[in-house]
């Protein structure tokens, strides 16, 4: 007989026809409440590992999160027909709470599981991933914490692919998730993605493998000095060489990871990772460790941040991607003071461009309407952008910046007002001290901006080169209109990307993702692994990459099929790298070696397992686009022909 012990669950707020996550001694469970009673079931879906606890109850079944398989609450079994059944523990109600029965481990925690147990603990939950020859040891604890529902693992055709995967995954939800790789060239393939999510200040936690201690040093196979390799691109690293501390690591590679917005990164040599458990492993609790980061600005200089813009008689609002969490908020504050709202690149999406207030993107990658608006303020809020030049911020108008960084208020130029705060808390200051105003010639003259920088892009999307291929404009007209309000949808680098910031118009709560400082072209279909697992099928995710871009990273096309992450994928294909074209023109340089032989992506998809389509004219544009979103569950390509003459 199997041992086992009896565990109380925290579950005292758990409702009637819910269900709700729960971790007790590692293990996940999904625990339900019906007019039965309660159920508890391991977290992890026997189809293909959903949770469960993530999902919902409709119709007395519990569904999975996932690929809405159905499930009895309290049993587990399955409808009549099918044969997965998810595993469910015994359960009973007492004076104090509900308890569960639990099976006692068979065998001894190893120190990797233990690290693992910190990761997991932290809310490191997601990991993409290349598993070799010098990281096995890592990985077989990665495979149990899968197993308990405790990780979710995601094994990429490239490690390049996996960090910009965990890139995207922290600038969508701020939180970081981790990717894996062997010693040498497999630690070497992250550092792209790695300088990627550095240089736009998101969460990431890297884990490579090394070679054993004892031939450290002197060259052996795959060696390389892996710690000098990461030193400038890992905000703190350290090689896992003792069990005592080596909890404490985790811990605090996440922990920098976390605060300073950076790569935390540990190296596992070989024969550490086969290191047994620690008898009595010390508690690694998140809670304590971090603290809130709510902080407010000095009153005094709330105060006159304050003075400034109620003085002001054309305020702006600019939004950068630092200010993602805090969208609605400041949309809200922007109307109580009739202010135009104009983001960052990083930050399109931010506020919708059908808002009467909403004046779309600022710079090279943005709208006439921004621009304009932006230069007849006499006032300025900045909040959460960098001031790149690449964006083009006045340097001329009044002031405010707020950034919950220090380093970056008046980082490249002095501003009038640096608000050093939290955005949500600086945002709720402002409303209190800032005098309610209506501006109608504000939201009038947006309005005209807008028109007549529709009319103009109506007038491109009508245009087509000799070859009889498209203007992006009117593929971008197309999307604005089909794409959902909620979609998430990553970018890539180049002609493509600068089409989409001038015609592309977000509606709802669109989140657009993009390598932003780095710049790195085929960072979009890597992005959308990253997105699609982040949303766990709650939101669809389009991600838009030209044909050069989507060539550096194409075989993570079957990764999406494996892990049955339904994608769209729309590549631009010119069949060249038109922006480096126009910039070796624009330099009076002859055009050389920029053109690309391609497949034929609508059938490579097909090949893999996914859905392809393939469009070359403009009538094509809407139905072929409705008929790929509504793909539900597989991947899918969609090739569209368009000329490389315009951006």
């Amino acid at each position: 007989m199997t041992a086992a012990e009896w565990h109380r669950l925290d579950v005292a707020d758990l409702e009637i026809g819910h269900v709700k996550r729960a971790v007790v001694n590692h293990r996940a469970l999904a625990v339900t409440r019906t007019q039965e009673g309660y159920g508890v079931l391991d977290n992890r879906c026997p189809h293909q590992g959903g949770p469960l606890g993530e999902g919902h109850i409709e119709d007395d079944c519990l569904l999975c999160p996932w690929h809405g398989y159905e499930y009895h609450p309290l049993t587990g079994e399955p409808p009549e027909g099918y044969g997965d059944q998810a595993t469910v523990f015994k359960s009973e109600l007492r004076e104090d709470g509900l308890y569960v029965e639990l099976p006692l481990p068979d065998r001894a925690s190893t120190l990797m599981d233990q690290m693992v147990d910190v990761m997991t603990e932290w809310g490191v939950d997601t990991v993409f991933g290349m598993v070799g020859h010098s990281n096995l040891g890592l990985a077989d604890a990665m495979r149990r914490a899968e197993e308990g529902g405790r990780l979710r693992y995601i094994g990429i055709r490239h490690e390049g692919a996996g960090a910009f995967a965990a890139s995207a995954y922290a600038k969508l939800t701020g939180n970081p998730a981790a990717c894996f790789a062997i010693a040498g060239p497999g630690a070497t393939n992250l550092l792209t993605g790695l300088w990627d999510a550095k240089v736009d200040r998101v969460p990431i936690l890297a884990l490579t493998g090394q070679v054993n201690t004892q031939v450290l040093g002197p060259g052996a196979f795959q060696e390389i000095p892996t710690a000098a390799a990461f030193e400038a691109v890992a905000e703190w690293s350290q090689t896992v060489l003792r069990d005592a501390n080596a909890p404490e690591l985790m811990a605090l590679a996440i922990k920098h990871a976390i605060v300073n917005r950076d790569v935390g990164h540990l190296i596992f040599p070989d024969d550490t990772q086969g290191f047994p458990g620690l008898e009595n492993p010390p508690a690694m609790p998140r809670e304590g460790r971090i603290a809130a980061a709510d902080i407010a600005p000095p009153e005094a200089e709330l105060a006159r941040a304050a003075e400034l813009l109620n003085k002001a008689d054309r305020p702006v609002v600019i939004v950068g991607h630092g200010a993602r969490e805090h969208r609605q908020q400041i949309i809200e504050f922007a109307e109580q003071i009739d202010a135009p709202v104009i983001t960052t690149f990083k930050a399109k999406g931010l506020i919708s461009d059908s808002h009467p207030l909403g004046c779309g993107v600022l710079g090279r990658s943005g709208t006439p309407v921004g621009s304009a608006v932006m230069g007849r303020s006499d006032a300025l809020l900045v909040f959460g952008a960098s001031f790149s030049n690449h964006t083009g911020i006045s340097k001329n108008k009044p002031t405010v910046q707020v950034d919950f960084d220090r380093m970056t208020l008046g980082k490249f130029h002095e501003v009038d007002i640096p608000l050093w705060g939290e955005i949500g808390r600086t945002v709720s200051a402002l409303e209190h001290l800032v005098t309610p105003v209506a501006r109608p010639e504000q939201r009038a003259d947006i309005a005209e901006r807008w028109e007549l920088w529709r009319q103009e892009k109506a007038r491109r999307s009508a245009m087509v080169d000799e070859r009889g291929a498209m203007h992006p404009a009117a593929l971008f007209a197309v999307l604005s209109d089909v794409l959902p309000q909620d979609a998430v949808i990553p970018v890539d680098v180049g002609n493509n990307t600068y089409a989409f910031g001038h015609y592309f118009e977000c509606t709802g709560s669109q989140d657009i993702i993009m390598s932003g400082y780095l710049g790195s072209i085929g960072f979009a279909l890597p992005a959308g692994l990253g997105a699609a697992v982040a949303v766990k099928g709650g939101r669809k995710v389009v991600s838009i990459s030209g044909d050069g871009g989507l060539g550096q990273y194409l075989a993570e096309f079957t990764t999406a099929v494996k892990y049955e992450l339904p994608i769209v994928h729309i590549v631009l294909n010119n069949n060249e790298l038109a922006k480096i074209s126009r910039e070796q023109v624009g330099d009076l340089r002859p055009v050389w070696q920029t053109s690309l032989v391609n497949p034929d992506f609508a059938r490579y998809a097909e090949l893999c397992g996914g859905v392809g389509f393939k469009i070359e004219r403009t009538d094509q544009l809407e139905g072929v686009l409705a008929e790929a979103l509504a793909v539900a569950d597989k991947p899918v390509m969609v090739e569209v022909k368009t000329s490389g003459r315009w951006v």
